[in-house]
């Protein structure tokens, strides 16, 4: 046994060394993304199968009452804690990188092969700590989670009016048409999605006023989106109002599929094979959220990017022909500025840490059964509040520039 153990640990440290000397600097976010990925699938299988072993570690086995849901929360927290305090150690480090003649410029981009080896000692050590620094680390990781979501919610915002101004800025009748498209397909997926909603989880012969009124309130914010937006004197467009509908109805949908298995409105019932597709896709949103958020770092103009990056910076004039070869002698001199903030950049995947944690552990509630994934009320609250705060982030974001016409927007 210890030999193949031998074996697969020299096959992964060979593996991972070849990997990490692959990383250029154009990958390196994408390297982060895959170490966090990385993070959330040992989660996973920690989960399944290291109950029994942490029940042998008498500092962490203190109590002989712990049921298997406690023991799977506890290897799911002390890895996300690993993993918070990795990130969060380079977003301090990176803090004032301001151009590539940093040194922390190359640490941000370079030595994977040390960050992979004090990734896994970080995370291995949390194994080492009490039972109520992980109990703490978990109460913080509620706000965490939240905290993520709600970033997750103003990149979704921005995304939306960017693609809707991408398509406007070519003043052409196929854009324009495609625009006209793409809202009337979201939205009828919109009120389609909430029209399964209806059959799934209101069954017959039951009073679920509780779904009945999450569902009907899905439908009245994307009525409402639609009225708000296309109003005289309010500058909006129906592209956004429909995305912003459609994910609403996602929302919700997740918030109803989380209720628990003995619910009598929830119509799935939730088999085991229901809480991993559902785990999956909560995994595969969560890494993708992160990398969106990551990449919209680079082009955001206030607080997502250093003052001093190109697209942060205030537009100059063109130089005159006679300065421009001493300009570029200049700028071959100068240090190029970072084009995102890397405390920002790590900032996010240390808060999302936290919200994968809470999705893993279903928010620390161990009311539920150990074979079922992101189940309980918690979780469906949480949802549903994260719905409700993307309509009035998005309502606001219409009616501000209306109510406050002094101010920029």
């Amino acid at each position: 046994m210890s030999w193949c153990l031998s074996c697969c640990t020299a096959s992964t440290c060979g593996l991972c060394g070849s990997v990490a000397s692959g990383i250029s600097n154009r990958s390196a976010r994408l390297a982060y993304c895959g170490l966090f990925g990385l993070s959330l699938i040992v989660s996973w299988i920690l989960r399944e199968v290291a109950a029994p072993l942490l029940k042998k570690i008498p500092w962490i086995s203190s109590s002989e009452t712990h049921t298997k849901v406690w023991y799977q929360t506890q290897a799911v927290l002390r890895v996300s804690m690993g993993n918070f305090l990795f990130f969060t150690a380079f977003a301090l480090i990176m803090i004032g990188v301001k151009d590539q003649n940093d040194r922390r410029d190359s640490w941000h981009h370079g030595g994977w092969i040390a960050k992979m080896v004090i990734w896994l000692l970080l995370v291995i050590l949390m194994f080492f700590m009490p039972d109520i620094v992980i109990t703490i680390y978990g109460f913080l990781s509620k706000f965490g989670a939240g905290l993520f979501l709600l970033v997750q919610v103003i990149i979704l915002l921005d995304f939306t009016h960017s693609w809707n101004d991408a398509w406007v800025e070519k003043d052409e009748q196929k854009w324009y048409i495609a625009l006209l498209v793409v809202s009337i397909v979201c939205y009828l997926a919109a009120f389609a999605l909430s029209g399964v909603l209806f059959i799934w989880f209101n069954p017959s012969g039951e009073d679920c006023g509780l779904n009945i009124f999450f569902i009907v309130m899905t439908m009245i914010l994307a009525f409402g989106f639609a009225v708000i937006a296309l109003h005289p004197k309010v500058n909006g467009s129906l592209l956004p109002a429909s995305v912003i509908s459609v994910y609403s109805a996602y929302v919700c949908f997740t918030a109803l599929s989380s209720e628990p298995r003995d619910y009598a409105c929830n119509g799935l019932h939730h088999s085991k094979a229901v809480s991993v597709s559902t785990l999956l896709l909560g995994m595969a949103t969560t890494v993708l959220s992160v990398l969106y958020s990551a990449l919209r770092a680079g082009s955001s103009t206030t607080f997502l990017s250093p003052p001093t990056s190109p697209r942060g910076a205030e537009k100059t004039p063109l130089l005159d022909g006679k300065k421009l070869e001493e300009g570029k002698e200049k700028e071959d001199k100068e240090a190029k500025p970072v084009s995102y903030s890397y405390t920002f950049f790590h900032l996010i995947f240390a808060l999302a840490s936290m919200y994968s944690a809470m999705l893993l552990s279903g928010w620390t509630d161990s009311s539920e059964s150990s074979d079922l994934i992101d189940v309980g009320w918690t979780s469906v609250w949480v949802r549903i509040c994260t719905e409700w705060v993307t309509a009035a982030l998005y309502v606001w974001s219409l009616l501000a520039p209306l109510l406050f016409p002094d101010r920029e927007f």
